[in-house]
């Protein structure tokens, strides 16, 4: 579940920038779900709802890690998101054995995609 501020602005990116499906969205919740093959994500305005102590929303939105999806075809994933999207590092072949690239979602969230680079 992502938190964000602009549910609207997120459905939309999510749909339209990397082709996420729009199964629900109820706007006086809101809460949006989504999902794009075996990916499922909602999307929801921190705490819309009475929260019991400790679990207060946070000043910011936000998140102190990235998420990272796997690919088969992360080259031609780049091709289409390069343009569309705030680019966080460029695709690159890395040591650890992996071809990858990430994004910022309009939340400002690091969006990871990569794929497991074949031994030549």
């Amino acid at each position: 579940m992502l938190w964000t501020k602009d549910l609207e602005g997120s459905v939309k990116f999510y749909s339209t920038v990397l082709g996420f499906s729009v199964d629900a969205l109820n706007l006086d919740w809101g809460w949006a779900s989504l999902t794009l093959d075996k990916v499922s994500i909602m999307l929801t305005k921190p705490l819309v709802f009475d929260a019991p102590p400790g679990c207060e929303p946070p000043a910011t939105i936000g998140c102190t890690g990235s998420f990272y999806f796997n690919t088969d075809a992360v080259d031609s994933l780049w091709g289409e998101l390069k343009d569309k999207a705030t680019v966080c590092y460029g695709i690159e072949s890395f040591e650890h054995g992996m071809r990858e690239f990430a994004v910022y979602d309009n939340n400002g969230y690091i969006l990871q995609f990569g794929q497991e680079i074949e031994e030549q």
